[in-house]
């Protein structure tokens, strides 16, 4: 097995030329996406829209789930499938850009996914805005090869073409929903409407074509809608939509009790994680309670929730009061820009310390790895460029920890590398957050951070692999750099296995 990012800085990626071969699969000019372009920003609007007059995604929702189940799709939506006792399958978060770091990505999802019997897709299958067209370069082409059938939730972004794009790809080509009535003027609703972000009348006119792509009977999938069930093997993997801003509706709510009951192992997935970046973010449900309360409930027997929407990987494995440990993941890294963890303050969350806690990359990778791309941006690169040694000692110092990866050699941390992690955003010890330094941070991590993709590797890319049993899962997180040598054998990041008796 190579060495992880937790071995070596070359395990991580650091300091090779030789690229993979995924460039070969990417199509002859990629789209790159930048969250700094204007354009971009305008046509992402439906959030911000949301937030200031309104959600609509939980009435929207309604209306495709009715439209499904009146074309026949089964009214519990559960897919049942006839997986042994003993299978394995994929989860992969926020992939599709359609660039270098999305392809990157591939030739070790492959290589691990060959013996899967099936692959989720869990948040943002399609940036910026969820357009069936898409859906040929950010997700026939790249996962054309991979053999066995993919499921998906959607995220906030496929949401931002009211979801039309997800459901004809996944849903049985879904058509279009009627037209509604318009909203009666001067209220928040018209306001709006007047300012909504619609498909083009013409989108989707490429879909057929790219349906080839994957169009071998082992690929195929229907999914009875943006949420469901799977009933394989001895488990059953729940995925839940949270729409534009986070949060369930009340008729999916009231589904998600329903379908958590019994005493079958379950495994949440979900759009919006519900431990983050060393905070509890529940999920609230309109009309009372959280999905978390559900999760944690001990008549509903989860083992693990996992989601997307922040585009790196955490684990963070929480005791209950009861005596179990729920795993709750964060998983996200498929092919989006990479979400900084070095913003991630010292862990201490649910009784969750730094000693339990995983990420990927490591603070000190995601630190140097900002370091180089704001040295570029801003064209002061031997101020803001740190080593990865430099950037892994700050952090240690910052955060009062040990080295993840223990440095070859001692690294001065000097005032240079100090005020850069500062203004980088790099998280602290709680007891030495001083009043002062949080807005940097704040400011860093809503603004900066979230802003646009690098194109050389390493690039910090991830993928999970599950192995049933009716003993137990084998979770793993595996990486993908960008580089030649992860790609021939991708490193294992994290590993655990959860009890299932």
């Amino acid at each position: 097995m190579s060495d992880s990012s937790r071995d070596t800085a070359e395990g991580a990626g650091w300091g090779t030329d030789e690229r993979g071969a995924y460039q070969q699969l990417m199509p002859p000019k990629a789209e790159k996406i930048s969250w700094l372009d204007p354009k971009m920003l305008w046509a992402a609007r439906n959030g911000v829209l949301a937030s200031w007059f309104g959600d609509p995604t939980g009435r929207t929702r309604g209306r495709w789930v009715a439209q499904r189940a009146a074309a026949g799709a089964p009214g519990d939506k559960v897919i049942r499938r006839d997986d042994p006792d003993r299978f394995s399958f994929l989860v992969i978060g926020d992939t599709g850009e359609g660039d270098d770091p999305q392809y990157a990505v591939v030739p070790g999802f492959l290589k691990t996914g060959q013996d899967t019997s099936f692959a989720v897709l869990a948040s943002d299958v399609i940036y910026p805005v969820g357009s069936a067209d898409d859906y040929g370069t950010k997700f026939f082409r790249p996962y054309r090869d991979y053999r066995a059938p993919i499921y998906a939730i959607p995220g906030n972004h496929d949401w931002y073409e009211d979801l039309g794009g997800f459901m004809r790809v996944f849903c049985d080509d879904a058509p279009p929903l009627p037209p509604e009535p318009r909203p009666r003027p001067l209220t928040r609703a018209w306001l709006r409407s007047l300012l909504w972000h619609r498909p083009r009348p013409d989108d989707g006119r490429h879909l057929a074509e790219a349906r080839e792509l994957r169009s071998a009977p082992a690929q195929q999938s229907v999914q009875p809608g943006p949420y469901w069930a799977i009933d394989a093997g001895p488990v059953r993997i729940i995925g839940i939509d949270t729409g534009l801003l986070g949060t369930l509706d009340a008729e999916q709510g009231a589904w998600l009790r329903e379908v958590s009951r019994g005493s079958r192992p379950k495994i949440l997935v979900t759009g919006s994680p519900l431990y983050v970046d060393g905070r509890h973010e529940p999920c609230a449900i309109a009309g009372g309670g959280t999905v978390d309360d559900i999760v944690r409930d001990p008549a509903h027997h989860y083992v693990a929730a996992i989601g997307g929407d922040i585009h790196n990987y955490q684990r963070y494995p929480v005791r209950l009061d009861d005596g179990r440990t729920l795993q709750y993941v964060v998983a996200g890294g498929g092919g989006a820009f990479m979400h900084a963890t070095h913003t991630i303050p010292r862990v201490d969350v649910a009784n969750v310390t730094e000693r339990d806690f995983r990420c990927y990359p490591l603070r000190g990778d995601s630190l140097a790895f900002y370091s180089r791309l704001y040295g570029r941006r801003l064209r002061m690169p031997r101020f803001f460029t740190l080593t990865e040694a430099e950037a892994t000692a700050v952090i240690a110092e910052r955060l009062g920890i040990p080295p993840t990866r223990v440095p070859g050699a001692a690294t001065r941390v000097t005032r240079r590398v100090r005020l850069v992690a500062g203004l980088l955003g790099t998280g602290r010890r709680p007891d030495r957050a001083k009043r002062f330094r949080l807005p940097v941070r704040k400011i860093y991590t809503s603004l900066f951070s979230p802003s646009s993709a690098t194109y050389s590797p390493p690039f910090f890319k991830c993928f999970l692999r599950l192995d049933v049993s009716p003993e137990a899962i084998r979770l793993r997180c595996f990486a993908a750099t960008g580089n030649r040598a992860q790609e021939l054998d991708p490193p294992v990041e994290d590993e655990v296995t959860i009890p299932l008796r």
